[in-house]
């Protein structure tokens, strides 16, 4: 509980990242609140523990700011906190949806599954992180199930998939049914659904988990040795940066947002293009081609911030 009294401290600075011009410098910034903190706090009070982290920043000469959005409520805020600091802010949403692609292939591949035929689900259809992912995950995979309760959604997203990548994919509100069908399960929002019956599903089943806070928890964890639990992606640099910091991934791996920031900073792309508002497919695609060009690729998936080993 102390965090709730401890302003925003600055961690460690940031070096080697490199470009032509110039050596780039940056930081670590800590905000100190717990996962809970952040979901039972009141909002103006969490959104203004971050105005100060990021006037620190400022301070320090920072001209992005990179944040690691662990609670949907700070997610849902990022305008506000951009507009307040006059200042771009970039989450990883991009590069962490673009993780999930490549994450769950790895996984499959490390499970002796061949992706394109497994049964893949997407729970939570009801915000635009879903939605791109199921564009996304359509152009790959034969048997694409979407999960809402939000039937008129659903039968757009429906006929949006299948024009965009000629995939016809399924449509229902079952949960139920599908978690006990799917090789895969990805939970891209716990707005619709709170609770996920961990012992119907499937044997050795993969469940990739991007809603914050997560629907999954540790304890639900400990009921399924089986199932590969994953919550996002890692993203492999080019080259080794000095954090002055370790967060105990592999050489050269680190998180989307920050990942991302490192990017846009090389690219001085220094607009707040992954912030809070609107995603789409010609922002994935940019995005992935910019990464592409300087090196980056996804690298690994974690799980409760521990990067998870795929054996060879």
């Amino acid at each position: 509980t102390m965090g709730k009294y401890i302003n925003p401290i600055k961690i460690s600075e940031i070096k080697g990242v490199d470009t032509p011009e110039e050596k780039i410098k940056g930081y670590l910034i800590g905000v100190p609140f717990t996962l809970r903190q952040m979901e039972e706090l009141p909002i103006d009070y969490i959104l203004n523990k971050y105005i100060k982290a990021g006037e620190l920043a400022k301070k320090l000469g920072v001209n992005i700011i990179g944040l690691e959005p662990s609670s949907s409520k700070i997610a849902e805020h990022i305008d506000t906190i951009a507009q307040r600091l006059s200042i771009s802010i970039t989450t990883g949403r991009i590069f962490s949806l673009l993780s999930v692609l490549c994450g769950i292939k790895m996984a499959a591949e490390s499970l002796g599954k061949d992706f394109k035929e497994c049964d893949l689900s997407i729970i939570g259809i009801d915000n635009r992180k879903g939605e791109v992912l199921a564009k996304l995950i359509a152009r790959e995979i034969k048997y694409l199930t979407l999960v809402s309760t939000n039937k008129s959604n659903l039968e757009s997203i429906k006929q949006d998939i299948l024009v965009e990548t000629g995939t016809a994919v399924h449509i229902t509100e079952n949960l139920g049914k599908v978690i006990k069908n799917g090789d895969i399960i990805v939970i891209t929002s716990n707005q619709e659904y709170k609770n996920i019956n961990i012992e119907e599903v499937k044997n050795n089943a993969i469940i990739y988990d991007l809603s914050r806070p997560r629907i999954i928890t540790k304890e639900i964890e400990d009921r399924r040795h089986d199932i590969l639990f994953i919550d996002d992606g890692l993203i492999k640099l080019p080259f080794k940066i000095d954090l002055g910091f370790d967060f105990g991934y592999s050489t050269n791996m680190y998180s989307p947002a920050l990942a991302e920031t490192i990017l846009f900073t090389m690219e001085e792309k220094l607009t707040s293009y992954s912030g809070g508002g609107t995603i789409n497919m010609d922002m994935i695609n940019t995005i992935n081609d910019i990464a592409k060009s300087n090196g980056l690729t996804v690298g690994g998936v974690t799980n409760f911030y521990r990067e998870i080993q795929f054996k060879t």
